[in-house]
């Protein structure tokens, strides 16, 4: 009989690969070796014999080095949970004392990258019936996977459509229905929607004086105007509507999130979640998708390499893949966030320099 001894964490952080498609890997399943995340045979007399894999294209990664995910090889995010998995950092360091606070221009305020912070109630808005909207995110403004859209309607908002792609909707304000290809949602405030490639949309407005959404849709694209209401609901995945339930809280380490939309009602591509950071700030990290972040409430600031803005409810805030980047809460209460993350599907995996 063989005793399998428990793994050993190597680092409470994931490591980033890039992996040859073909080739064959032995991912450390114990944890000892010193050439992580791969099997260097430190394993020997532990009964934790190393994964074998074999990727079929060329990809960048992030493999597990806490030896404690449930999808190993590859992070789940399990370390963030671990000691040292969740890491702050000391916003009145001598370093951080040093980064500017860089004001803002018109409603955007550019940090590092292309990273930003704009207020949607000051983006530039247009109308058209009973709907106002702006455009938050766009490829003009420096995204690669998605468009994003403040979508405000006083009443029954044109029919409209984003063509052949996915739609994540988060209702920020006010209670009504959707109605998504002939079929009618009701919804409210918190709510999480989604929309499937070629559907098409009408915001319809309840007892409250607005319905105010974000709208955003991966590949980028234009909003399309309709004349009348395709019926090609898909009823593949009937489920549209996810609330906010405190039950489905997740932990990573100081913060929680819920997720809201994702592979549950068919989201293969982008993924939204909804959670709470406590005053805090993050110690700086990076991820390998890009991310919309939505302030409910609270105030904080957001920090790149070398410069921060100040971000408070109603702000959006862009972050490219990679980007280096650490969110503060400053509010007693701290601060509650709404991100799309596109593509990808699991916003508690990081990683650092």
């Amino acid at each position: 009989m063989v005793l399998v001894s428990a793994p050993v964490i190597a680092r409470p952080k994931p490591c980033l690969v890039s992996l040859k498609g073909g080739r064959t890997y032995f991912w450390c399943r114990c944890g000892r070796s010193a050439t992580q995340p791969f099997c260097d045979g430190s394993h020997k007399g532990t009964g934790l014999e190393p994964h074998k894999f074999v990727p079929a294209a060329d990809e960048e990664v992030l493999l597990c080095a806490c030896k404690h995910s449930a999808a190993a090889p590859f992070c789940d995010g399990t370390h963030t949970n671990l000691p040292g998995g969740a890491p702050l950092d000391d916003p009145d360091s001598p370093g951080n004392r040093s980064i500017p606070l860089v004001p803002p221009d018109g409603p955007c305020t550019r940090l590092n990258g292309a990273c930003y912070v704009i207020a949607a109630a000051q983006a530039e808005r247009s109308a058209r019936g009973q709907l106002g909207y702006s455009c938050l995110v766009a490829p003009e403004l420096g995204s690669v996977h998605q468009t994003q859209f403040l979508l405000e309607a006083s009443g029954p908002s044109p029919l409209m459509s984003f063509g052949a792609r996915d739609v994540i909707l988060f209702v920020m304000e006010g209670s009504g229905a959707l109605c998504i290809s002939g079929r009618r949602f009701a919804v409210t405030a918190t709510d999480g929607v989604y929309v499937r490639p070629g559907e098409a949309l009408q915001l319809l407005p309840g007892s409250t004086p607005m319905l105010r959404l974000f709208a955003l849709c991966c590949p980028p694209g234009p909003l399309q105007w309709l004349d009348s209401m395709p019926d090609n609901f898909d009823a593949r995945h009937p489920q549209r509507v996810v609330s906010v339930d405190q039950a489905q809280r997740r932990a990573t380490g100081p913060r929680y999130f819920q997720m809201l939309i994702d592979r549950r009602v068919g989201s293969t591509v982008i993924t939204q979640f909804i959670g709470h950071i406590p005053p805090s700030k993050a110690a700086p990290h990076r991820h390998l998708y890009e991310e919309a972040i939505i302030v409910l409430s609270g105030e904080g600031c957001m920090w790149t390499e070398d410069r921060k803005a100040r971000v408070s409810a109603g702000d959006v805030i862009f972050l490219p893949r990679k980007q280096v980047h650490s969110l503060q809460a400053t509010s007693a209460d701290g601060m509650d966030v709404v991100g799309v993350i596109c593509p990808g599907d699991n916003p508690s995996i990081t990683y650092y320099d």
